[in-house]
């Protein structure tokens, strides 16, 4: 591949740092576009990404072009957006000034409307659906840490074969996916742990290692595929590891069991937390409304309520406005049960 081809890591926070800097590290161009705080702490420190195989790569200050002028999608040839949802409308503005009409521009974001959203504003034939399945944690100053395993999966489609290659030889293996929406809500379901990771505190290894939390998630995912299942939307025969139903059956294990049955099939280190307990650890708004309040909207045109979905969001409303962030799991669990039957989503 030409590599005088640039790719442009639009919303350049931990995912897109991690991503870029890999594709960066295989040989590809990569600028990345994101926040000041960002870029001073990148011209600083330099970056360093690490996962939990043990990989690194260090580059220096001066090896990174890092921007906050979104002039810069003017030299792109591949856009990865990685913004946050909610960021998803100026990227689309900012795109439509400053980048070429026939540049290709892959969704790498959480929830189910950015995809939708792409393309209404710049055209179904240039947008490309993604999903990345692995988290990325912000360790310290320059220092990007991924921290569970998983692939990133990328719609068919013949905009991205040229740079196939250069995501395997970064060490990011792509799968190709047909189903671009059942995918979608299916890694949705997945992200319903955001928001339990960001009120337990806890890294994700040990909250996921105890059953309060767990408790606490297979309701909300029980609740958003019984949702799911009534809207007609037909998820993949497997999210992550297993079948939604049995990853239900398996978070319901005691801590032994769940622990032996699943921990040699999902990798996660200490470091890994979500990205909801990054955000409220930084005081920035929390994607929580493209997470947990998609199934409390979806369980509305359904004429429905979902209760569980609906006490995380407003838990999560409640921590963006510094209330409680150490919940421990039998708190936790309390206020799901305490939820189905005394209105959810109260102000907490």
């Amino acid at each position: 591949m030409d590599v005088s081809k640039r790719i442009v890591i639009h919303g350049a926070g931990s995912v897109g740092c991690y991503i870029g800097g890999w594709l960066a590290a295989a040989g590809l161009p990569v600028a990345y576009l994101g926040r000041s705080g960002v870029q001073s702490e990148i011209a600083a420190n330099g970056m360093l990404l690490t996962d939990q195989e043990g990989r690194q790569h260090r580059f220096g200050p001066d090896e990174v072009d890092y921007q906050t002028d979104p002039q810069l999608l003017s030299e792109a040839t591949l856009i990865l957006v990685t913004v946050k949802s909610e960021g998803t409308p100026n990227a689309i503005a900012e795109i439509q000034r400053h980048a070429r009409e026939d540049v290709p521009v892959v969704s790498l974001q959480n929830g189910v409307r950015n995809v939708a959203a792409l393309r209404a504003g710049l055209g179904d034939a240039r947008v490309v659906a993604g999903m990345v399945p692995f988290n990325v944690a912000h360790t310290k100053a320059g220092h990007w840490h991924r921290g569970t395993s998983g692939e990133l999966h990328v719609e068919y489609g013949p905009l991205l074969d040229p740079y196939v290659p250069w995501f395997e030889k970064a060490g990011l293996p792509v799968v190709r996916m047909a189903d671009v929406v059942g995918t979608q809500w299916g890694k949705l379901l997945l992200n319903l742990n955001n928001p339990i990771n960001a009120l337990s505190g806890l890294p994700l290894r040990v909250q996921l290692g105890e059953s309060g939390y767990r408790q606490c998630l297979a309701l909300c995912i029980e609740e958003a595929l019984q949702c799911i299942t009534e809207a007609g939307i037909a998820l993949p025969a497997d999210i992550g590891l297993v079948p939604p139903a049995e990853l239900i059956t398996l978070l319901r294990l005691p801590d032994e069991d769940y622990g032996r049955q699943v921990g040699q099939r999902h990798k996660i280190d200490e470091q890994a937390r979500s990205s909801m307990w990054e955000d409220l650890e930084q005081g920035r708004p929390t994607e929580i409304e493209y997470l947990s309040g998609e199934i409390v909207a979806l369980a509305a045109t359904l004429g429905r309520e979902a209760p569980f979905n609906a006490k995380a969001r407003a838990l999560i409303r409640a921590a963006e406005r510094g209330g409680r962030r150490d919940w421990t799991g039998p708190e936790l669990l309390q206020q799901f049960k305490d939820a189905a039957g005394t209105g959810a989503d109260a102000d907490c």
